[in-house]
C-alpha cells in the first residue's frame, strides 16, 4: 500500500504546536510516558494470550528495549508487546480521542498566565497535565523534530509505519517485515540545557529517568550497556531509518530478533548485537514488599504510573488479606478530584491482578461508584485468569473484596479526620461531594459515611462542621438536625426560611451540592435526631413554654386573617396548595414552603432531567401575620368589597406569591407580568 498523509484533527494540531514549542520545563516526562504505553502494551499481550491459545504472539521473554544513538541523535523506545493495526494506529495516535482535550488546552492557558503573571505553582500546575490528560505520546514532540512508530499487531502478518513532524500532517505506510509489537523513534532535537532539553542519548539521562519514574515497571526496561553503545557508534551506523525498521541493538532479546526478521541493515550484523543488555528497572510489586522495603517515593511513583496524574497522592493505603481467600491491594487517595470525576462514560475503578498477571485496567466492581476516584492495584490469589466483566459481577470473592475495600478506605478517610484535619479538609474539598453518593445506596456503610461527612453550616463561616459536632452544639429542647438546600451559600444564608432560626440562635446545615438534594430525603436520622428541612413542613421552635405561648397567640392571629387565608387559598389555588400563617418569618412579608412528606422543586427538576416523569407537587404559601404589608392586605380585604378594588387585591395577592418565590431563587411562570404589575404599582406611587 502506497504512503498517505492525513491531518490531524484541529484539537490535536492546537497540542502538538504547544508541545514543539517547549511548553513544558520537565521534558523528562515523554520518556515515562512511552514506557508506560510499552508496559500496558504488554500487559495486554500476555492477557490476551492467556484467553486466546491460537493467538499466534511470542510472550517467552516479554521486555522493553530503549536504544540511544549518539551520532544520529535518535532515541527508541521498542516493546514486543501488543502492538497496534492500522485502524488503531489512525485511531489512537493520528487523533486525540479523549473528550477532555479542550479542558486540557484550557487549564494549560490558565497555568501559563499563572506563571506569566509570576504566581507560585503555574509552571508545576503545567506540567502535571501531560499524564492527567492521557496524551503521553504527544509529548515526545518536546523532545523530538521528528517522530516515527512502527507497530505490527500480535496475530498480524503486516505492520504499519507512522511518522510526523508535528507540524500538522502525518503519513502512514504498511510495512511486509515489522517486528511484534511497537517501536517509538525519535529524531532528537540539540541539547539545550538552559531550556531544560537534556541529552536524551546519554545512558546516565536515561537511568536517571527510569530509575525515578519507572522502577516498579513490572516488566524488564533493557538498555545496551556504554561500552556497547559506543561499540554501535564505532560501526558506522546511521540509527535513524534502521531503528524505524524495527531492529534492535540487543539481538538476545529485542523484539525483532525473536521473530526471526533481518534487522534492516541488507544482513549486516549490528556491532552492539553480542553485548549484554542492563537491566535498569527493579521489576519488584511494590503491593507484595513489605511497607518497610519501600520508599514513600515509590509508592507515590506507582500512584503516577497507574493515574496519570503528576501530583502525589493524598493517601496510601496497603492491605493484605489472608485466610482461605488471599488478596493485595495497594489503593490510592489522589490530592485533588480528576476533570472527569462526574463526567458520565468516564473510566473508574482499580486495576486487578492475578497471581501478578494483569488483568484489567478499570476494574469498577472492587469499588463502590462513590469511591471511583481511588486508583490503585488489587492482586488476587484464587481468582481464574479468565475471568470477565460479567463474571466479575457475580463472583462472591469479588463481592467479598468489594465490601473490604469499601470499608479499609472509610476507615482511613475516618482516621484521616481524627488525626489529619488538614488533610481531610483537603480530601472533603476534593471529594465530599462524591462521597456522598454512598449515602443514597451504601445502607452498610451509611453510619460510616455520615460519620465522615463535614457541611457548611451557620456556627461558622469558614469551617465545616461534622453531625457529631452539631448535636453536641444542640440547644436545649432541640429536637432535630435542622438544614437548608440550595445553589450557593449566599443563597441559604439569606432565604426567608433562615429567619425564625437566625433570630433564636439555631444552627442550620447549609447544603449545596446537587447531591445534597437527594441524599437528606433517604437519610432518616442520625444518631437519632430526625434531620428536617427549614423549608419543608411547620417549624416549632423554643421551649415547651415558648411553644404553648406561640400557640395561643396563633389561635387568636387564625381567627383574625382567617377570611384573608381562604380568600387567597381560592385566588391562588392553581399555583399552590394552602395559604397559611408562618412561624418562621420574621422581617419578610411571606414565603413558600414544600409539604412535609412532598417532593422540592429541585428534587422534581432533577428527576426529569435524569427521565422521570414526576408529578407535581403544589406548595405552600405562608405570610408573615407581623409584617406591615401582610396586616395592610388583611384591613383592604375586610374593608374593600367592589370589584374594582379586588381586582387590586387580587394583583397584590399575586405579587406576594411571586416575591415569596423570587425570594427563594424559583423561577416565575410569567417574569413579563410580575415586572409589568410593580412597575404600573410604582407608577401609582409617583
Amino acid at each position: 500500500m502506497s504512503t498517505e498523509t492525513f491531518e490531524f484533527q484541529v484539537e490535536a494540531r492546537r497540542l502538538l504546536q504547544m508541545m514543539v514549542h517547549s511548553i513544558y520545563s520537565n521534558k523528562d516526562v515523554f520518556l515515562r510516558e512511552l514506557i508506560s504505553n510499552s508496559s500496558d502494551a504488554l500487559d495486554k499481550l500476555r492477557l490476551e494470550s492467556l484467553r486466546d491459545s491460537s493467538l499466534d504472539a511470542d510472550v517467552s521473554d516479554l521486555h522493553i528495549d530503549i536504544e540511544a544513538d549518539k551520532e544520529a541523535r535518535t532515541l527508541t523506545v521498542r516493546d514486543n508487546g501488543i502492538g497496534m493495526s492500522r485502524d488503531e494506529v489512525v485511531e489512537l495516535i493520528g487523533t486525540i480521542a479523549n473528550s477532555g482535550t479542550a479542558q486540557f488546552l484550557q487549564e494549560l492557558a490558565e497555568a501559563r498566565k499563572a506563571e506569566a503573571a509570576g504566581e507560585s505553582g503555574g509552571q508545576a500546575a503545567a506540567d502535571e497535565l501531560i499524564g492527567q490528560f492521557g496524551i503521553g505520546f504527544y509529548s515526545s514532540f518536546m523532545v523530538a523534530d521528528e517522530v516515527t512508530l512502527l507497530t505490527r499487531r500480535a496475530g498480524e502478518t503486516q505492520g504499519t509505519r507512522w511518522t510526523s513532524s508535528g507540524e500538522g500532517t502525518y503519513t502512514i505506510d504498511t510495512v511486509d517485515e515489522a517486528p511484534q509489537g511497537t517501536s517509538v523513534t525519535l529524531h532528537l532535537k540539540p541539547a539545550d540545557t538552559e531550556d531544560q532539553l537534556f541529552d536524551y542519548t546519554s545512558p546516565w539521562k536515561i537511568r536517571e529517568i527510569v530509575k525515578r519514574y519507572s522502577d516498579f515497571i513490572t516488566w524488564p526496561i533493557r538498555m545496551v550497556t556504554e561500552q556497547a553503545a559506543q561499540q554501535d557508534a564505532g560501526s558506522g551506523s546511521d540509527g535513524g531509518d534502521e531503528a524505524d525498521s524495527g531492529e534492535s541493538a540487543d539481538s538476545g532479546s529485542g523484539a525483532a530478533d525473536a521473530d526471526g526478521k533481518q534487522d534492516g541493515r541488507d544482513g549486516q550484523e549490528s556491532a552492539g548485537a553480542a553485548a549484554e543488555p542492563e537491566t535498569l528497572n527493579s521489576m519488584k510489586a511494590l503491593w507484595a514488599r513489605s511497607r518497610d522495603e519501600v520508599a514513600e517515593e515509590e509508592y507515590h511513583e506507582l500512584y503516577k504510573h497507574i493515574s496519570h496524574d503528576w501530583n502525589d497522592p493524598l493517601e496510601t493505603i496497603r492491605l493484605h488479606a489472608e485466610g482461605t481467600f488471599e488478596y493485595q491491594a495497594l489503593l490510592f487517595i489522589p490530592s485533588h478530584a480528576p476533570h472527569d470525576l462526574f463526567q458520565q462514560g468516564a473510566k473508574r475503578g482499580v486495576q486487578l491482578y492475578v497471581k501478578r498477571v494483569f488483568i484489567m485496567d478499570d476494574c469498577e466492581a472492587l469499588l463502590p461508584t462513590y469511591l471511583r476516584f481511588v486508583k490503585g492495584v488489587v492482586d488476587a490469589q484464587d481468582l481464574s485468569l479468565n475471568v470477565s466483566r460479567e463474571i466479575l459481577q457475580q463472583d462472591r470473592q469479588i463481592q467479598l473484596m468489594h465490601r473490604r475495600l469499601a470499608k479499609k478506605v472509610l476507615s482511613t478517610i475516618k482516621e484521616m479526620q481524627s488525626s489529619e484535619p488538614e488533610r481531610y479538609a483537603t480530601f472533603w474539598r476534593e471529594f465530599g461531594s462524591v462521597l456522598k453518593e454512598g449515602l443514597l445506596n451504601d445502607f452498610e456503610n451509611r453510619d460510616t459515611l455520615l460519620g465522615v461527612a463535614s457541611f457548611a453550616s451557620t456556627h461558622d463561616k469558614e469551617e465545616p462542621t461534622t453531625l457529631a459536632q452539631y448535636v453536641e452544639r444542640m440547644k436545649d429542647g432541640q429536637e432535630h438536625i435542622y438544614y437548608i438546600t440550595g445553589d450557593s451559600r449566599a443563597a441559604v444564608e439569606n432565604s426567608p426560611h433562615m429567619e425564625a432560626f437566625r433570630a433564636q440562635g439555631i444552627e442550620v446545615l447549609l447544603l449545596t451540592d446537587p447531591v445534597d438534594e437527594v441524599w437528606v430525603e433517604a437519610v432518616p436520622d442520625f444518631e437519632g435526631k430526625q434531620l428536617r428541612s427549614v423549608a419543608k413542613g411547620e417549624v416549632d421552635l423554643g421551649t415547651e413554654e415558648e411553644k404553648k405561648e406561640k400557640e395561643s397567640a396563633r389561635e387568636q392571629q387564625q381567627e383574625e386573617f382567617g377570611e384573608l387565608l381562604s380568600w387567597m387559598t381560592e385566588r391562588l389555588g392553581e399555583n399552590i396548595k394552602e395559604v397559611r400563617l408562618s412561624s418562621r418569618l420574621t422581617d419578610s412579608p411571606a414565603c413558600i414552603v414544600t409539604d412535609t412528606h412532598d417532593v422540592t422543586p429541585a428534587l422534581e427538576r432533577m428527576y426529569r432531567a435524569m427521565g422521570q416523569n414526576v408529578p407535581h407537587s403544589k406548595r405552600i404559601l405562608e405570610l408573615n401575620p407581623g409584617h406591615a404589608l401582610i396586616q395592610g392586605l388583611k384591613r383592604a380585604h375586610a374593608e374593600q368589597s367592589g370589584e374594582a378594588e379586588r381586582a387590586g387585591l387580587e394583583e397584590t395577592a399575586d405579587l406576594v406569591h411571586s416575591m415569596a418565590l423570587l425570594a427563594e431563587g424559583s423561577e416565575l411562570a410569567d417574569p413579563a407580568a410580575f415586572v409589568k404589575a410593580v412597575a404600573d404599582r410604582l407608577e401609582r406611587t409617583l
